[in-house]
């Protein structure tokens, strides 16, 4: 079995379309070579590990790898440990030692502003002057644009927390979704308004904008519902000052605790407020659903 590999460099965060075109590059080379396409990437921020602080990402890694997987048809995803080895690791080890020797790289596709190495002494001119001296494929992407803006994790950071979900998309190139396991809730909204799924979300989430967003949930079982989701406090029925990731599985019924579900968020329809009562809000759930229904498809 051929174990050589065309390998795409990033952290890809989100896996937005820009990223996109390292990955698809990676496959066409992958497929002109006859050998297995991949990517690498970390298994936490370098920034977050540098400086100590937490940084807010779009994605885990193992969301990370799904996307690249399933959308980009990329058969490998190499996920390495960022730590004092790797921050310490000279920039021509980077590419001898790991890439070639332990990941077996014959080409390698990297973007415009890749940095690597110790003290990220590693840039693309030296990827790609190194590639050229050890007979190594190399491909350098171009920054990409959308609407005269460049594609990047930052921008789509800043686009979720202001609730511009559906802007995010067209970055990303998929819904912007949240993975988490169903834990049990106050039982208020089975009791009193509709059932609703309460949401752990792995540590790394953003901070999405407060408010009653349009979704679609995937299942456990493999099958999708529509649901409304309010990201926030739930001020009407709790004053905990708690915020909680809370779905209203449109025309579900079944029992989710303890299982993960995928929630991706297709549109904002309204800011969170505090309702008069619980039959006030119960209506507007009511109106939020039939609203969800119409715009995920």
């Amino acid at each position: 079995m051929n174990e050589s590999t065309v390998i795409a460099l990033g952290f890809f965060d989100g896996v937005h379309i820009g990223h996109g075109e390292l990955l698809k590059m990676a496959v066409r080379r992958a497929q002109e070579r006859g050998c297995r396409s991949a990517a690498f990437t970390f298994d936490r921020s370098p920034r977050e590990f540098v400086t100590g602080k937490p940084v807010p990402l779009l994605t885990t890694p193992s969301e990370r790898a799904n996307i690249i997987r399933t959308q980009y048809g990329v058969q490998e995803v190499f996920v390495e440990p960022f730590d004092r080895n790797m921050m310490t690791m000279p920039w021509e080890d980077f590419i001898s030692e790991l890439l070639v020797r332990k990941y077996h790289a014959l080409h390698l596709v990297a973007g415009h502003d890749f940095r690597f190495g110790h003290k990220n002494e590693g840039d693309v001119e030296k990827l790609r002057s190194y590639c050229a001296a050890h007979g190594l494929g190399c491909d350098i992407i171009p920054r990409v644009e959308k609407d005269g803006v460049t594609v990047s994790s930052t921008y789509i950071r800043s686009l979720l927390e202001a609730g511009e979900v559906r802007r995010a998309a067209e970055f990303l190139g998929h819904y912007f979704s949240v993975e988490g396991t169903v834990r049990h809730g106050e039982g208020i909204g089975k009791k009193a308004l509709f059932p609703t799924a309460n949401l752990i979300p792995e540590e790394h989430i953003i901070a999405l904008k407060r408010g009653v967003y349009a979704t679609r949930a995937h299942l456990p079982n493999g099958e999708t519902c529509v649901g409304v989701t309010n990201v926030g406090v739930r001020p009407t029925v709790s004053d905990k000052n708690t915020v909680t990731i809370e779905t209203y599985l449109v025309g579900f019924d079944g029992d989710l605790y303890g299982q993960k579900l995928q929630l991706d968020f297709f549109d904002y329809l309204r800011e969170e407020k505090k309702f008069s009562s619980t039959q006030e809000l119960h209506d507007m759930i009511a109106q939020n659903a039939r609203e969800a229904e119409m715009i995920v498809k």
